[in-house]
């Protein structure tokens, strides 16, 4: 193999499409997939590579530094994309020491590790810290955030990820580490873990729950499809600049509640019910505590330098991502009701 790349994270949400993705378009790297599977980590995301002969899954937690260290002298690890994180505002709120643990700690004991297995020999190697918007803070009515803007956060979960980017950037400093970060607006798209927002509003749509919407629904985000966001992880992993920081967004805002009444009109159509029967279910709720009223990426330099650009319009993207779930409803079953836990038990602790 001509490479070992460590994917953390990548049983997760975006995780899983960027495994896909490097396994199907890098038959000569081995791709090892390390993960935890806490309730947001499925491994029937990726029953399609089970046999791959590039491919393997280590169940670890990033939080345990002889594990983490134990990884990299087992294997030649050539590089590392680092997704595994905490990244629930919600859950960050109510457990904040679970993703101070997390996305903290555990980032260092992997920039410890690669920085130990790489002394001395750098070239070649690369740490790739995924990252969040939301370190950022919130914007008003206008203007973008831009790799330049200073950081903001204003929750448990995105002061968090700003302390693992300024500790990632630490180590390039200090260390020479050689090191890519990037910064994402929300993703959406197939496989995501029904708290989000999306996943969540569909789910209750069909069975006609009420749809959650936090204070008058006036939040915007930017959207950018999972599918495009891996593909922008590849590039960024093979040709971004060392030492750089990437935003990568869907040039794509939505206010929270224009977006659920959309999420209403496709449902309404796919699920053969009157217009406006899936809006009389929106329930508008007591808002977040330090909830953001705006994010918006620029993503002018990945395109100008990488020639990253989305490849959906989200119209497109959100009629994809409902069809999916619907045609998927035994993953959803199995999701909402804990039954996926015991893929790994079955496939990989019993053979």
């Amino acid at each position: 193999m001509k490479k070992t790349i460590l994917i953390t994270g990548g049983a997760g949400f975006i995780g899983s499409h960027v495994v896909r993705l490097f396994v199907n378009k890098y038959p000569d790297c081995h791709i090892i997939n390390l993960d935890a599977l806490t309730y947001a980590g499925n491994l029937e995301n990726l029953t399609d590579l089970d046999q791959s002969p590039n491919y393997t899954f280590v169940k670890a937690d990033i939080r345990d530094a002889e594990v983490i260290d134990a990884l990299f002298e087992k294997y030649p690890i050539t590089g590392v994309c680092h997704l595994a994180a905490e990244s629930h505002v919600d859950r960050s709120i109510a457990e904040p020491m679970a993703f101070i643990t997390t996305n903290i700690i555990g980032t260092v004991n992997l920039l410890n590790a690669a920085r130990k297995a790489w002394t001395g020999n750098f070239e070649g190697k690369r740490f790739y810290h995924i990252s969040t918007d939301e370190v950022y803070g919130s914007l008003g009515s206008e203007g973008f955030f831009v790799e330049t803007t200073s950081y903001d956060p204003r929750s448990p979960y995105s002061a968090s990820k700003a302390s693992s980017d300024h500790l990632v950037r630490a180590y390039h400093h200090t260390y020479g580490l050689p090191i890519v970060i990037t910064n994402c607006s929300n993703n959406y798209g197939p496989n995501q873990f029904p708290e989000k927002l999306i996943p969540l509003a569909i789910n209750n749509i069909k069975y006609m729950k009420p749809i959650p919407v936090y204070g008058k629904g006036e939040n915007i985000r930017d959207w950018l499809y999972v599918v495009d966001h891996a593909r922008a992880i590849d590039m960024v992993f093979h040709d971004g600049k060392i030492g750089e920081t990437y935003n990568i967004g869907g040039f794509n805002e939505w206010t929270n509640i224009s977006l659920i009444h959309t999420l209403c009109e496709i449902m309404d159509r796919k699920m053969n019910r009157a217009p406006g029967t899936s809006a009389s279910l929106i329930t508008y709720v007591k808002d977040r505590a330090g909830h953001d009223l705006r994010y918006a990426i620029d993503a002018t330099k990945i395109q100008r330098e990488l020639g990253w650009e989305p490849s959906l319009q989200f119209a497109e993207g959100l009629e994809k991502t409902v069809e999916w779930y619907l045609d998927n409803e035994e993953w959803m079953t199995r999701i909402t009701t804990g039954k996926y836990q015991e893929y790994y038990e079955g496939q990989y602790v019993k053979r």
